[in-house]
């Protein structure tokens, strides 16, 4: 149950939206496509209000990916499911066409077109249910959970995406559980607790208040628990992901030596670093 939600996502933001397991995250984004109405209050999307609109009807504004994408497939064909969003939002053939091709090719789906979904490999029918939410080409996408089930290429295809998306300027809305990629990609966090926002604000902010976290029984991005349990030591540093800490701790390693301290001390220990890891 929500309670007293007062959320505004301005129009190209990406947002991730993080709490404990029941703490409200789904059922709040079922509202921005329909599948809840609110009992009190509104909820408008793209200026619109949703009540009395139909889920198809706000398909056109809000494409959303659920937990498990590939149970949205039912089509005869990859073909015929990424072309099925288009047609009912009654466009053109010809646009109806366009806007498949041009996802097939994004996907890497075309020699694949005319197969039946179900016979699929996982990883493709993810493929298949991004490249039918980008056809849709709605300004709003909502994904719930997207990583579940992937694998490394999975989810560098899905974010990839997402980032290409953000740069066009549509409004994203991530739901996850994983505060490292809420850090990576994210602009924005919202904080969830038993139905009411608790947090909100930039990662780089939110991710450090060690009491807004423990009371939405959430933890910080591993890149920045891992700089925080180093500041008795001499590290400081803000950063969210692998990548910015490789960077702050190679600084921080040349900076003591540089200041008389030897290789182990520097290093607190035989620690190597490289943009695959720590």
């Amino acid at each position: 149950m929500l309670r007293g939600v007062d959320l505004n996502l301005p129009s190209g933001q990406f947002v991730a939206l993080v709490g404990a397991n029941g703490s409200g995250k789904t059922t709040l984004v079922k509202h921005f496509n329909g599948l809840l109405q609110p009992r009190r209050g509104q909820v408008r999307v793209v200026g619109q209000n949703t009540a009395g609109q139909s889920v198809g009807e706000l398909a056109r504004w809000v494409g959303f990916l659920f937990q498990h994408p590939e149970h949205q497939i039912f089509s005869s064909s990859v073909h015929q499911e990424v072309a099925f969003g288009p047609r009912n939002l009654g466009l053109s053939a010809s646009e109806v066409n366009v806007r498949v091709e041009a996802a097939l090719v994004r996907f890497d789906l075309t020699r694949i077109a005319e197969k039946p979904p179900a016979i699929l490999s996982y990883g493709l029918r993810r493929r298949v249910t991004l490249a039918s939410l980008a056809a849709m080409d709605s300004p709003v996408l909502v994904l719930d959970e997207p990583t579940v089930g992937l694998d490394a290429r999975g989810l560098h295809e899905t974010f990839d995406w997402l980032a290409e998306l953000h740069t066009k300027g549509r409004t994203i809305l991530l739901v996850t559980h994983d505060m490292a990629l809420a850090a990576q990609y994210a602009e924005r966090v919202v904080v969830l607790r038993q139905g009411q926002i608790v947090g909100d604000g930039p990662p780089q902010d939110l991710f450090r208040q060690s009491d807004l976290l423990a009371r939405a029984s959430l933890v910080p991005p591993p890149a920045l628990a891992l700089a925080q349990a180093l500041e008795p030591h001499g590290f400081q540093s803000d950063c969210l992901t692998v990548d910015a800490f490789c960077d702050a701790y190679v600084a921080h390693f040349h900076q003591k030596k540089s200041a008389g301290w030897g290789a182990e001390q520097a290093g607190h220990g035989a620690w190597t670093t490289n943009r695959e890891g720590t």
